[in-house]
C-alpha cells in the first residue's frame, strides 16, 4: 500500500513539473528529490500492482515490422522456397523457428508425409543452418513459434538425442507456466502420443497447466482440440472441459458439436446434459451444414452412447432421404447399423436403404449385407419389395455363406430366421458338433447368447421347417451349450403378472406353471391349460413337448388350449413404438407353431391397471379374445 501511494505521488509530481513550472517552484526540494529513469518515458503512466504492458503507438499495438525475410517465407509455396531464402536473408533465432514451421507444411503439402521422403531431404545444409540458429538462440524466440518448432521436429522424427530438439524441449518446459491455453492445448494435442521421457514430460506438465487453468478457456477451437485427447487427461479435467463445453455450446459450429459427439463417444462418456444442449444446437443448423460425414458421426455417437433423441433422429432421416442414392454401401451400413442400436425404425428411411441395395447389390461385400441383414432382423424391419430384395440376397450368400467365420454366420442365420428367409442348407451346418463346440469357446457371457441362438435355430428347423433334419441328433452337442450363471432376475412387471395370475387360479400351483424355459430357446412367463369354457385345469399330468422332461403321461384333453403368457417390457419395443422388435416377433411365431395361444402383456397397458381386479379382468379379457382369435382361424 505504502509503495501504491509513493508512486501515485510521484506520477501527480511529474506531471506537474512537465505542465505547471508555477508548481515547481513552490516545491524545490521534493522536485529536486525526484530522478526519472532514462526508459520513464516509454513506460508511461502504470502503477507497480499492474500487469506487463506492451508499447503502442496511436492506441495500437507496435508489432515488428516485417523484415525481408518474413515476406519471402510469407511468399514461399515449395519447400525449396524456404532454404532459399534462408541462405540469401538469414534471419533471428525468431525468424529460424517460423521458417522450420512453415518447411515442414510445405513438405507435408506437396510431396506428403515425412515416412515416405528420402533420409536426404534431412541433410540439406540450409536446414541444418536453420536448425543450428533455433538451437543457438532458442531463448529469444516467441512462445507461438517456440511451440510451432517443437512440432515441426517431431514431425520430422529427430531422434531424442538430437541436440536441436533436447535445447527446444527445456525451453520449452521451462516456459509452461507461461505459454496460453491455447498453445497448451497445441501440445496435448500434438504430443499425446509420444513416448520419449522428455515428451511426455512436456504432455504431463501441459495438462497440469490445464489443469488448474481451465477457466481460462475461452474458444470453441482450443476445446475441440482437448476433448478427444480424453484418455490422457484425469477424470476431473474431462469433467471440467465436459461443463465448459455445455457453457460455450451455443457458439458451436456444426462441425464443432459434430467433433466433441464423436470424442465423447469415443470415450464412452455419456454427458446427458452435454449432449442435450448439442442436441438442441444442431437442430438449429441450416440444412448446408448437414453433410453426409456430420450425419455418419452423429448417428454414431448417438447409437454408440445408448442416446436417444427423436427430433434429432427425424432431422437425420429428413436430410438423409434425398441424399441415400448418391451413398456408398458402407455409408449406409453405417447408418442402419447406428439406428439400429438405437432401436428406432424410420420405414422411408429403411425402404431407401432396402432400395439401394436393390440397385447396388454388385457394390456391397458380403460382410456388408451381413451386417444389413442383422440390422434389418433386429428391428423386425420387411422391405416392401421384400421379394426383389431377397431375390438378391440369396444369390450372394449362396456360395460364400459358409466362408463366414462361425460367429458372423451364427448371426446372420439367425438374422435370416427372424426374416423368415432361412433356408435348411444355411441352419443344418451350425447344428453339427464341430460348430457348437467352436462356439463353447467364448466367454460366457458370449457363449449363453449363442447357445440360444442355436435354439432358436433348431427351432426354426423343427417348426418352419420339419422333417429337413433330425434336431434330436444335435441334442447333444446343443447340451455342452447349457446355461451358464443364475437366471436373469425377474422385473417388477413380471412379478406383477404372476401375483395376478395366481389370484386367477385360486392360488392353484397345478394349475399354472411359471418361469417356462423351452427347449426352442424362449422362456416365457406363464403357462396354463384351459378347457373348453376357458375356464383352468391341472396341467402337471399333461404331456409338455416343449419341456426337457416332457411333462406328464396324459395327452392334452379335446377342446383344451395352451396359453402362454408373456410379458412385454419397455425393452422389447422399436423406440417410439408399439412394434416388437424382431427377436420378440419371432418368439411370438414360434410358441404359436409349439401349439401355444399367446396373451401378450405389453407394460403400457399394465401399468395403467391399478387394482388386482382390474388386473384379473383384464387377463380374463385377454384370453377370451385369444382363444376367440385362434377358433376363428
Amino acid at each position: 500500500m505504502a509503495s501504491r501511494v509513493l508512486v501515485r505521488c510521484l506520477r501527480v509530481l511529474c506531471r506537474a513539473s512537465s505542465q505547471a513550472p508555477a508548481v515547481t517552484s513552490r516545491l524545490p526540494n521534493v522536485s529536486a528529490e525526484v530522478h526519472r529513469p532514462s526508459l520513464w518515458p516509454t513506460v508511461g503512466e502504470r502503477l507497480m500492482c499492474e500487469g506487463r504492458t506492451v508499447k503502442t503507438v496511436d492506441g495500437f499495438l507496435a508489432m515488428p515490422k516485417q523484415t525481408q525475410l518474413d515476406e519471402l517465407l510469407d511468399k514461399a509455396a515449395e519447400p525449396e522456397d524456404i532454404l532459399q531464402a534462408w541462405a540469401e536473408v538469414s534471419g533471428t533465432a525468431n525468424q529460424a523457428a517460423a521458417a522450420l514451421k512453415r518447411w515442414t507444411y510445405l513438405v507435408i503439402k506437396t510431396k506428403g508425409r515425412f515416412k515416405e521422403q528420402p533420409p536426404e531431404l534431412l541433410e540439406d545444409p540450409r536446414l541444418k543452418d536453420i536448425l543450428n540458429t533455433l538451437s543457438q538462440e532458442v531463448s529469444l524466440v516467441w512462445n507461438s513459434n517456440l511451440v510451432s518448432a517443437l512440432q515441426g521436429l517431431w514431425i520430422i522424427n529427430r531422434p531424442p538425442s538430437d541436440p536441436v530438439l533436447n535445447s527446444v524441449q527445456t525451453e520449452t518446459l521451462w516456459r509452461i507456466r507461461r505459454l496460453s491455453v491455447k498453445q497448451l492445448g497445441h501440445l496435448i494435442d500434438w504430443g499425446a502420443g509420444r513416448k520419449e521421457q522428455e515428451d511426455v514430460a512436456i504432455v504431463n506438465a501441459a495438462l497440469k497447466q490445464l489443469e488448474l487453468r481451465w477457466t481460462e478457456i475461452t474458444d470453441v477451437k482450443t476445446l475441440c482440440v482437448l476433448m478427444p485427447k480424453g484418455e490422457r487427461m484425469p477424470p476431473t479435467l474431462l469433467d471440467r472441459l465436459e461443463d465448459k463445453a455445455l457453457e460455450l455450446a451455443e457458439s458451436f459450429s456444426a462441425e464443432d458439436i459434430r467433433k466433441v459427439c464423436v470424442s465423447l463417444a469415443a470415450q464412452s462418456r455419456r454427458s446427458v446434459p452435454l449432449f442435450r444442449a448439442l442436441s438442441y444446437h444442431l437442430l438449429q443448423k441450416s440444412s448446408l451444414d448437414f453433410t453426409t460425414p456430420l450425419m455418419l458421426d452423429i448417428a454414431f455417437a448417438y447409437g454408440k452412447l445408448n442416446f436417444h433423441q427423436t427430433q434429432v433422429f427425424q432431422r437425420l432421416a429428413s436430410e438423409l432421404l434425398p441424399r441415400v442414392p448418391e451413398l456408398y454401401p458402407g455409408e449406409v451400413v453405417r447408418l442402419a447399423k447406428s439406428f439400429g442400436f438405437l432401436k428406432w425404425l424410420n420405414f422411408p428411411l429403411f425402404e431407401a436403404f432396402a432400395e439401394h441395395y436393390i440397385s447396388n447389390n454388385a457394390r456391397y461385400s458380403l460382410h456388408q449385407l451381413s451386417n444389413l441383414l442383422m440390422t434389418f432382423a433386429r428391428l423386425g424391419f420387411q422391405p416392401s419389395k421384400g421379394d426383389a430384395f431377397y431375390t438378391m440376397v440369396h444369390p450372394s450368400l449362396k456360395d460364400s455363406f459358409s466362408k463366414l467365420e462361425p460367429f458372423l454366420r451364427t448371426d446372420v442365420a439367425w438374422s435370416l430366421c427372424v426374416l423368415q428367409q432361412a433356408r435348411p442348407q444355411y441352419l443344418i451346418p451350425l447344428l453339427q458338433e464341430k460348430h457348437i463346440s467352436t462356439l463353447a469357446e467364448r466367454a460366457p457371457s458370449q457363449r449363453e447368447n449363442y447357445r440360444l441362438k442355436l435354439l432358436h435355430i433348431a427351432a426354426t428347423l423343427q417348426l418352419e421347417h420339419p422333417g429337413s433334419f433330425n434336431t434330436k441328433t444335435s441334442q447333444t452337442a446343443l447340451a455342452a451349450l447349457r446355461r451358464d450363471g443364475p437366471s436373469p432376475a425377474l422385473t417388477p412387471i413380471q412379478t406383477s403378472l404372476r401375483e395376478t395370475l395366481h389370484s386367477l387360479v385360486d392360488n392353484g400351483t397345478d394349475a399354472l406353471r411359471v418361469g417356462v424355459d423351452t427347449l426352442y430357446g424362449w422362456t416365457f412367463d406363464c403357462e396354463m391349460v384351459v378347457d373348453s369354457d376357458n375356464k383352468p385345469v391341472t396341467l402337471l399330468s399333461f404331456k409338455a413337448p416343449h419341456l426337457s422332461n416332457g411333462g406328464g403321461d396324459e395327452p392334452l384333453p379335446e377342446g383344451a388350449r395352451r396359453i402362454a403368457f408373456v410379458a412385454w417390457e419397455f425393452p422389447n419395443f422399436v423406440s417410439k413404438s408399439k412394434d416388437l422388435l424382431g427377436r420378440y416377433v419371432m418368439m411370438k411365431r414360434h410358441l404359436q407353431l409349439a401349439g401355444f395361444i399367446t396373451v401378450e402383456v405389453p407394460f403400457f397397458d399394465w401399468l395403467q391397471l391399478k387394482s388386482n381386479y382390474q388386473k384379473v379382468s383384464y387377463l380374463k379379457d385377454k384370453i377370451g379374445k385369444a382363444v376367440a382369435e385362434d377358433m376363428a382361424k
